[in-house]
């Protein structure tokens, strides 16, 4: 089960843009997606929708369409948290002089860019490979407010954003055998990290993250956002020794697997 952004940010200036016309470009990617030879895995991400049976998963096929389809699941997630968050307007158009509001329609932009563009590369809405966008509750049965205080809102899209950055990079193995996916992840990925330190910043918080720390004003039920970044042997080498264990930790970042990932997206999956 793979939930978060895996094809992530063509942006306006991205790859998208520098292969050709936008058309053109989900025209290639869709081609991609239905030349590669993985028609008929049993995937079945739409399982997410039933919380029982998401949590009996515990590997995703390491495959390229299993990676897109773990992608457009959690692209699913973040697309609708923020069309909501627009549409309800709980972001301030006041917001350090408007700033706030115009972040979040160029990320809102982008999330919607991703969806249509991991769908084409799965061969299209009506592909076998296709999977359904699940139910999504963002209050998790009224225990959160998003879409009605905004420092909440805030802290959902800092452990959306940071848990995004981590499970791109524990996908990657699952594109290794094709060059081109894998290219266009890696240079997703990294405007990703940038989304995820823009809504940091916001929030008064250092873009990067720190040991294992979710950050003031996060509710406990995203510290599993967090775990598991406190590492600072990198390679063999303790990276505390010259540095200290923050600052040591906070140069690496640390891959969440893709149960680690489907745990945390279920929180909000009905």
């Amino acid at each position: 089960m793979n939930i978060l952004k895996f094809i992530e940010s063509f942006t306006n200036e991205g790859i998208m843009a520098s292969t050709g016309s936008r058309r053109d470009s989900f025209t290639q990617f869709g081609n991609l997606g239905k030349n590669l030879a993985f028609a008929s895995i049993p995937f079945g991400l739409s399982a997410l929708a039933n919380k029982a049976m998401a949590k009996d998963i515990t590997a995703t096929p390491a495959t390229p369409i299993g990676a897109l389809q773990f992608a457009l699941t959690l692209e699913y997630l973040e697309n609708e948290f923020y069309a909501m968050a627009l549409d309800s307007g709980v972001i301030p158009a006041s917001e350090n002089g408007g700033r706030d509001l115009k972040v979040f329609q160029q990320i809102a932009d982008h999330e919607a860019d991703h969806v249509k563009f991991l769908i084409a590369g799965l061969g299209g809405s009506a592909s076998a490979n296709f999977v359904p966008k699940p139910t999504f509750d963002f209050t998790v049965g009224g225990a959160f407010d998003p879409f009605g205080d905004y420092p909440t809102f805030l802290a959902l899209a800092q452990a959306f954003e940071d848990t995004g950055v981590r499970a791109y990079k524990g996908q990657a193995a699952n594109l290794i055998s094709t060059p081109e996916l894998l290219t266009a992840a890696l240079q997703i990925h990294s405007v990703e990290a940038r989304h995820a330190s823009e809504v940091r910043r916001l929030r008064g918080l250092k873009g990067w993250i720190s040991n294992a720390e979710r950050g003031a004003g996060m509710p406990e039920a995203t510290q599993a956002v967090y775990n598991g970044e406190g590492v600072t042997m990198q390679a063999g080498y303790n990276t505390a020794t010259l540095f200290g264990a923050a600052a040591g930790s906070e140069a690496y970042d640390e891959p969440l697997t893709t149960q680690q990932v489907v745990d945390i997206a279920n929180i909000f999956i009905v």
